[in-house]
């Protein structure tokens, strides 16, 4: 008995369903994604061979710039606006809701304390414009860096009850005396560890 032949037909698969994933994928991380904003005070850090990542929260970054400019980050919008309330506290100066909320949203600063008003009524790249900012004060007179500091300790331990981790990051080609200043205020509030940022480098470099 002669065998019955199958006709072949050719497999396909309808890919519309997959398609209209990806895009709807693509179109949610393109739509959510934050834009990294500008560094106000770009340093050109110096070179290293250690790999230590910084820690994702708990941190507090200090930025060196040429002429000694001081800025200053805080990880976490909410012991940025703790941070920011303190010091209305101690300066007397007084802080909107909403401008809490903007100064939540900053990487970074570097005014004096009394310019800070002034600072977060401008849009995020009139922010940014070189030369703008001119760096906290921190000088034997007037050392709002000190008070920045101690306060951003106060606010991290009563939300996060954790320590602030500090680093500071130099420019490369920055006087010693310059980031020995900043050392040394943290070195007076017991602040000892630190990071060093640095740029990476190949061992034999």
């Amino acid at each position: 008995m002669s065998k019955v032949k199958m006709s072949k037909k050719a497999t396909s698969i309808d890919m519309t369903a997959m398609c209209d994933v990806a895009f709807l994928l693509l179109t949610f991380f393109i739509l959510t994604a934050t834009a990294k904003q500008p560094e106000p005070l770009p340093v050109d850090t110096p070179a290293s061979t250690v790999q230590t990542k910084l820690p994702d929260t708990d941190l507090s970054m200090i930025t060196i710039g040429g002429k000694g400019t001081v800025f200053m980050g805080i990880k976490g919008p909410d012991v940025r606006i703790r941070t920011l309330e303190l010091m209305s506290e101690k300066t007397g100066i007084n802080f909107s809701d909403e401008e809490k909320e903007k100064f939540g949203l900053l990487d970074e600063f570097g005014v004096d304390v009394a310019q800070l008003k002034a600072l977060l009524k401008m849009k995020n790249a009139d922010r940014n414009v070189a030369g703008l900012q001119k760096g906290i004060p921190h000088d034997s007179l007037n050392n709002q860096l000190q008070d920045w500091v101690k306060l951003a300790r106060t606010a991290n331990a009563e939300l996060h009850d954790k320590q602030l981790n500090f680093a500071i990051k130099g420019d490369a080609r920055e006087e010693y005396l310059d980031i020995k200043k900043v050392m040394d205020i943290l070195q007076d509030q017991g602040v000892n560890k630190f990071f060093l940022v640095t740029g990476l480098r190949n061992e034999d470099f």
